[in-house]
């Protein structure tokens, strides 16, 4: 029989974990007596990250005393009801044993299982072992959420009533592997998608395996020399750098370029149908490039890389840019030209700055509007003709692409088919964190004498300090990173590697795709040079 050990609740607060601030519900404690369970909460409970806990599909959390003795076996170490952050401790129920949309009652409520937990790195966090998220989830022991279906008084001692199975009897601890571990089959797949219960989340992940994307054709490992056939002028600070070579690749429209000169590693966009790069005066390697490079020089080049291309299809094409911006997207007016599609162009650039003018009228878009920034900035009015039905594509200074996608939405563009590019460092994801505050990338306080790892996007080259990860290394130069388990199991942290080498420790549950890494599990093997 099973029944409800412990009840455990516990409001969020703030830790101190490696010398920042993690704002966390995970420290929960039993307590005695029935407490009413509603759509969102156990009373006396809350959830400090609403992105990735709590809210009607992860109203409760639960967790078995047979996983607490078996982690007792496995790391040597007693564990008290609660320190797992659930809020049932329950006797039975085994991750193999429930299946995603099984209900129960429990006293007066009554419940149905949604979706596994998810593993962050705060469950290792609590238990001061930062393998843990990794280790539950090799062990097919996660726990599983529960959503309330019929609110009401539970308390320790209640026998859990199971009164309906999910459909395809899917097990939680299955479930989870078909997310986080290798060798799923498309059967598995398709069954787990047709369980209404299942949580929504989870459900986009399993249609996201179902139909993945195409890995990104890559043309060449690490850097090469290209040639420089032509260096032309543009603007008073824009300069384009035509590059040829033997057997290259033809690149999609929208793709970069990653060129290595002696003062760093920078991303250029290809800006027409050829290799050609068209760099603005704005920094370090833009400088040098300027100021160096001449034709039958050349330069240390990365195949072309990116996802802000431009798709088939047989909708208007709306393209929006700013400044340098204009790059890609002029590229996409390459692509587009001799087509049937109706091509609609917005740019902003100061008057003193116009580039490509007379090559935009060759490429004769359809409909073409310039708005030259020091006489008014480009508004949601000035975008209220173009056609809601088309496909969009941004690039230009962060602010520009926020306002212009806002902006969009608001004219009732579909947002699925509004598409950005950004070249500098991706906005971060730090869950729990709330100290973290954006200060440009440095060297870190103490020198490392390991291999070297250029950041791209973030313009740093830093040595690795003994046997410290990317993602050690990343933050102690404050370049912005994404994670959230820590130990190979998300994926959050996913970096594509331009060039060198790496091995891992721990090694991830499942491996990225080949020419990236997973930074948090991630150590160089030889100088690297990322896309971060």
């Amino acid at each position: 029989m099973a029944r409800l050990l412990s009840l455990n609740v516990g409001l969020p607060k703030d830790v101190s974990w490696h010398g920042r601030t993690v704002h966390t519900g995970i420290f929960k404690q039993p307590v005695d007596g029935p407490l009413m369970v509603r759509r969102l909460n156990v009373d006396g409970d809350g959830q400090g990250d609403l992105g990735g806990h709590g809210g009607e599909n992860r109203a409760v959390l639960v967790y078995q005393r047979e996983s607490y003795e078996h982690w007792h076996a496995e790391l040597g170490r007693a564990f008290e009801y609660g320190q797992f952050g659930e809020n049932f401790t329950v006797e039975g129920l085994a991750d193999t044993e429930v299946h995603v949309g099984d209900r129960f009652r429990i006293g007066e409520a009554e419940f149905e299982v949604t979706q596994p937990r998810v593993t962050c790195y705060r469950v290792g966090m609590r238990l001061d072992e930062p393998r843990m998220p990794s280790l539950m989830v090799a062990h097919g022991r996660p726990g599983f959420y529960l959503r309330v279906l019929t609110e009401g008084e539970v308390r320790a001692g209640d026998e859990i009533v199971r009164t309906r199975v999910g459909r395809h009897r899917m097990s939680v601890a299955a479930i989870d592997a078909l997310l986080y571990l290798p060798g799923r089959d498309r059967e598995s797949l398709l069954k787990a998608v047709d369980i209404p219960a299942l949580s929504p989340g989870w459900q986009g992940s399993f249609r996201d395996l179902l139909t993945p994307p195409e890995p990104e054709p890559v043309g060449w490992e690490g850097f090469r020399p290209l040639r420089v056939e032509a260096v032309v002028p543009e603007s008073p600070s824009i300069t384009s750098f035509h590059l040829a070579g033997e057997g290259l690749p033809r690149a999609l429209p929208g793709q970069y370029l990653t060129v290595r000169v002696p003062g760093g590693v920078r991303s250029y966009s290809l800006s027409a149908d050829s290799y050609r790069i068209s760099v603005k005066r704005d920094g370090v390697v833009s400088n040098w490039l300027h100021d160096n490079v001449k034709a039958g020089d050349t330069l240390e080049v990365a195949a072309p890389r990116g996802e802000f291309v431009l798709e088939p299809g047989n909708e208007p094409v709306v393209l929006l840019s700013a400044g340098v911006g204009i790059t890609p997207v002029l590229a996409m007016l390459h692509a587009l030209q001799g087509t049937d599609r109706e091509v609609w162009w917005v740019h902003t650039t100061r008057s003193d700055d116009q580039a490509f003018a007379e090559e935009v009228r060759e490429l004769a878009p359809n409909h073409v509007l310039v708005r030259l920034s020091d006489r008014g900035r480009l508004t949601k009015t000035d975008l209220v003709d173009l056609p809601a039905t088309a496909s969009a594509y941004l690039c230009g200074p962060n602010a520009f692409m926020e306002d212009m996608r806002a902006a969009l939405v608001g004219l009732g563009f579909d947002p699925a088919r509004i598409h950005t590019e950004l070249f500098g460092a991706r906005t971060p994801i730090n869950p729990g964190l709330t100290d973290a505050k954006p200060v440009a990338p440095h060297q870190p306080s103490s020198a490392g004498t390991g291999p070297k790892i250029t950041f791209a996007r973030s313009g740093l080259t830093a040595a690795v300090r003994g046997s410290e990860s990317i993602l050690d290394l990343a933050e102690a130069c404050d370049v912005p990173t994404r994670w959230s388990c820590r130990t190979g199991v998300c994926h959050t942290c996913v970096t594509p590697v331009l060039s060198g080498t790496i091995t891992n420790d721990p090694e991830p549950l499942e491996p990225p795709a080949p020419g990236h890494a997973l930074i948090c599990c991630a150590r160089p093997e030889t100088d690297l040079v990322l896309d971060l």
